[in-house]
């Protein structure tokens, strides 16, 4: 086992925090919903992700022109991004969702099916709802993964807290089957349907599912038992082994003398 999930000393019963010492003071920090939200992105980064293509069907319906909506999308991408950089926000999803448009753009003017501007969204939707269905089937659920940093616990979930894999498993569960959900509506459109029908739904689905995921793994978190600030652990042992290193360092100096 690595330092952030071993056992620690006394027992097997999850805890709060760090062992008894130098640090112990700090906590794991608490859930709540617009943390949770937040570590996905907000509704402002579902918004950047969302809206470009909703631009797209848009202008696509009104003047049957590809070029010129892949055109518009990519813009407003790129000006969601600079909106974002003049704020000082996080650009992550701002860039994200550029990279997405632009992808989506280069691939429907490569084939000239308007269609193609939303092929690769829903493919990597499809991709990371197999990869969360697996991460789960394998005990090493995906939500865990990502927000194990953000609440301090890192990975000692897998081995100290089996209420927070349980947890985490059935949030990550949710995520894979929703998308998948996702994916069964969208593909068939694509295959069989036109444009605009594809573009209309997948702009409506875009938020609804996403909202839905985060608000189950915030139920499914929420009666987990509280993460292991293993941060905090490894601060403590750290300035326990400080305060050792300096009273060897003493009683040698005295021994000396």
């Amino acid at each position: 086992m690595t330092s952030l999930d071993r056992p620690a000393d006394g027992g097997d019963e999850p805890r709060n925090g760090a062992a008894d010492g130098p640090g112990s003071g700090t906590s794991a920090p608490t859930l709540t919903d617009k943390a949770l939200m937040e570590a996905f992105g907000g509704v402002r980064g579902m918004v950047d992700t969302t809206v470009p293509g909703l631009v797209f069907v848009l202008v696509y319906t009104v003047r049957r022109d590809l070029h010129t909506a892949a055109v518009a999308a990519l813009g407003l991408s790129v000006l969601l991004a600079l909106v974002r950089l003049v704020r000082r926000e996080t650009l992550k999803h701002a860039f994200s969702g550029v990279f997405g448009v632009a992808v989506g753009a280069v691939f429907a003017m490569m084939s000239g099916d308007a269609k193609d501007f939303y092929l690769p969204g829903m493919l990597y939707t499809l991709g990371l709802a197999v990869a969360y269905c697996l991460s789960a089937l394998l005990r090493f659920p995906l939500i865990g993964v990502l927000l194990g940093p953000l609440m301090r616990e890192n990975l000692s979930w897998r081995t100290r807290n089996p209420g927070r894999l349980k947890a985490y498993t059935k949030a990550t569960w949710a995520w894979g089957l929703i998308l998948l959900g996702k994916s069964a509506i969208l593909f068939p459109i694509y295959f069989w349907g036109d444009v605009t029908q594809l573009g209309w739904v997948k702009v409506a689905l875009g938020i609804p599912p996403l909202l839905l995921c985060v608000y189950l793994t915030y139920v499914f978190l929420a009666k987990a038992p509280p993460p292991i600030d293993v941060i905090a652990e490894m601060e403590a042992e750290e300035a326990a082994e400080k305060e050792r290193e300096e009273a060897r360092r003493g009683a040698a100096a005295r021994t000396e003398s």
